[in-house]
């Protein structure tokens, strides 16, 4: 079985979706056995990934940047060319034509861009909607990263429950057994891209109302790069106030000793459709907090405290009782090495060659 996977994500600016491409196409090479797997556009998997720049160089990446434009531009299907020597192409959420002569598959992130438009530019929600209309409606089969987004997904656009199945991410085995990093005090920990969906403005109110004497033994340090549509909490994440430390963009290669090293670690997103950096958290052996919606409660499982993620009164009443007792918090780190280990990219890899094998075989 030769499959191309669609791994145009490795050459944005991307967080979650890059990180998952990056292991998932790296495992999946290693599983492949007599299997053959190619990434489009004429790539070779990278030894790593910085989340701010393309794996290729400059013009490289112009260049299959401009193949990605003809293709969803062009009025005939240019890459059947590819297809013809293909069983199965996997297709991201910025190619909108691809082969027609071939199975197509998908994978299904999350569902924001229709339950949460205003977290999104609109060229975003118009490029997920448009993508949803000419790639899912019309693919052989669809891999949904959490059994909520398949809900969502069925739900929203109408598509056929036998036609999708729920293969989870992995985490990246540097999170498992990681050394923390030393730091002066101990801290409460945030990682993700700063914008309105990720709920860091309710964080920080939250932390801010904590009892002085716990914000004078706990840091709240903030990890991620600048996103979209929240220059108030960037602004104030800037500015610094008593206790808090915004890294800014972290590479991939410290984020397993920074969450290892945090003392809980606080995730109140709006939505997500996996939650990666809990994951993470929790594989690193690290006390959880995250909100009570979407995929985060199936995720979390008895490894998290859940609160809603718009109270900042929850949340605020959460850390306090997570750091007021060393004995909740080796409960849930021991629950989350627990249920981490469900979460491998090997096992994702597995299951994923035997997701292509059924498509091939008509499902």
């Amino acid at each position: 079985m030769r499959v191309s996977i669609d791994a145009i994500p490795l050459l944005l600016r991307s967080a979650g979706v890059k990180t998952y491409v990056y292991h998932w196409t790296r495992s999946l090479r290693l599983l492949a056995g007599p299997h053959t797997l190619e990434l489009f556009p004429f790539l070779d998997p990278p030894p790593d990934i910085d989340h701010e720049e393309s794996v290729l160089g400059r013009w490289p990446t112009l260049a299959r940047l401009a193949l990605l434009h003809a293709a969803n531009y062009s009025p005939v299907p240019i890459l059947n060319a590819m297809g013809s020597r293909l069983d199965i192409f996997h297709a991201s959420h910025q190619l909108l034509s691809p082969p027609r002569n071939t199975r197509v598959t998908a994978t299904l992130y999350d569902m924001t861009c229709w339950l949460q438009p205003e977290t999104h530019t609109a060229s975003n929600v118009a490029m997920a909607r448009r993508f949803a209309r000419r790639v899912l409606r019309r693919a052989d089969g669809m891999i949904a990263i959490s059994e909520s987004t398949r809900a969502d997904a069925i739900r929203l656009l109408g598509l056929k429950p036998e036609r999708i199945e729920v293969i989870y991410p992995g985490v990246a085995e540097a999170f498992f057994g990681a050394k923390p990093v030393e730091r002066k005090k101990p801290y409460i920990l945030f990682v993700g891209t700063i914008e309105p969906r990720k709920n860091v403005g309710v964080l920080l109110d939250a932390y801010q109302r904590l009892a002085p004497s716990l914000r004078g033994e706990f840091d709240l340090v903030v990890a991620g790069p600048p996103g979209w549509g929240d220059p108030g909490v960037l602004r104030r994440l800037q500015e610094r106030p008593t206790g808090v430390d915004y890294l800014g963009y972290v590479p991939e290669a410290d984020l397993p000793g920074l969450t290892a090293g945090a003392a809980v670690f606080a995730y109140p997103s709006r939505y997500e459709g996996f939650g990666l950096p809990v994951a993470q958290a929790m594989a690193a052996g690290v006390p959880v907090i995250t909100s009570n919606v979407s995929s985060l409660p199936e995720l979390g499982g008895d490894a998290a405290l859940l609160v809603e993620p718009q109270s900042v009164a929850g949340l605020h009443a959460a850390l306090e009782r997570v750091l007021s007792s060393p004995d909740l918090r080796k409960e849930l780190s021991a629950n989350g090495l627990k249920r981490a280990g469900r979460f491998r990219w090997e096992v994702c890899a597995q299951k994923s060659w035997q997701f292509f094998e059924r498509v091939l075989g008509g499902l």
